[in-house]
């Protein structure tokens, strides 16, 4: 029976990790994070921004399989054996997060319609010939991790927003910064473990241009320019003690995980580390919330 459940608990998990279900977790997490921050009532955003980013990952997931034979072949392997069902569960992610979205709003629907967009800017092949040799925004250093970056801030920060009509304030700016370079991190530490890969396809991230030891001090630059943006926050009154606390409980744990960058073993279990940061948050954030 134990031998049972293990077996099938690995799969689950396996599952949940190479059709980005975890990653839908974790947004639905970071949502609830700035619904706090911005002193929101909880609405629909986490469960629509939850459908989006499950449509968009896994979208990318699947168009990227042959890429990621190299830096990843059992997600390649698992995204092709069930790409039919895949591509229907991303169709109708996508469907019902918009849907959803018009509970909120116009402003709402437009947030919803953004990550995909930005993952067409992306991924596609349209950006004009002018000799750079790149095709895609995804080849260019850091543009492409800004890019993602920069659709998690809009999207994780405007959502409460529309979905509780409330106007955009100092606080508003503060979370929007802190999600956009929190998500920076979060996307250039799994480019460690895609070094071959992306220098295959010419694309051209922090580890491939800086070297590893490079990018673990690019990254705690990052951190270290988020850390003084929650303490400038506190002293002016933006965040409060409670808040701005958890904000950085969580980045202590993260330059934990950017120290490990190049100096940690499994590079794929260190590739999904950085998420975990909004875990950590979202729990020291328990207390405050209770109690008002």
């Amino acid at each position: 029976m134990s031998t049972w459940v293990t077996t099938h608990a690995t799969r689950a998990g396996r599952a949940s990790v190479y059709s980005s279900a975890y990653i839908t977790l974790i947004a639905m997490t970071e949502v609830v994070i700035a619904t706090v921050l911005l002193s929101l009532p909880l609405t629909l955003a986490p469960v629509v921004v939850g459908l989006v980013t499950f449509a968009v990952y896994t979208g990318d997931r699947l168009a990227d399989a042959d890429d990621d034979e190299v830096s990843n072949p059992r997600q390649a392997a698992f995204v092709r054996r069930h790409g039919d069902v895949l591509y229907v569960l991303v169709a109708a992610s996508y469907a019902l997060a918009v849907t959803l979205s018009l509970l909120g709003g116009p402003v709402a629907f437009g947030i919803t319609l953004l990550p995909g967009a930005f993952w067409v800017l992306y991924a596609s092949d349209w950006v004009p010939d002018v000799g750079l040799r790149v095709s895609r925004l995804k080849q260019v250093l850091v543009v492409n991790s800004a890019v993602v970056a920069l659709a998690w801030a809009v999207t994780l920060t405007f959502m409460p927003l529309a979905f509780a009509d409330a106007p955009v304030t100092s606080v508003t700016a503060v979370v929007f910064t802190y999600f956009f370079l929190r998500s920076f991190v979060d996307t250039e530490i799994p480019n460690v473990r895609d070094v071959e890969a992306d220098r295959r396809t010419d694309v051209a991230t922090l580890p491939v241009v800086l070297g590893v030891s490079g990018t673990r001090r690019a990254l705690y630059g990052v951190d270290l320019g988020t850390l003084a943006l929650v303490g400038y926050a506190t002293v002016a009154g933006v965040l409060s003690l409670p808040l701005s606390t958890a904000l950085v409980a969580g980045l202590f744990y993260s330059f934990g995980i950017v120290s490990f960058v190049g100096r940690f073993e499994d590079e794929k279990l260190l590739a999904r580390l950085p998420e975990c940061e909004y875990v950590f948050v979202a729990v020291t954030l328990l207390p405050f919330v209770f109690t008002g």
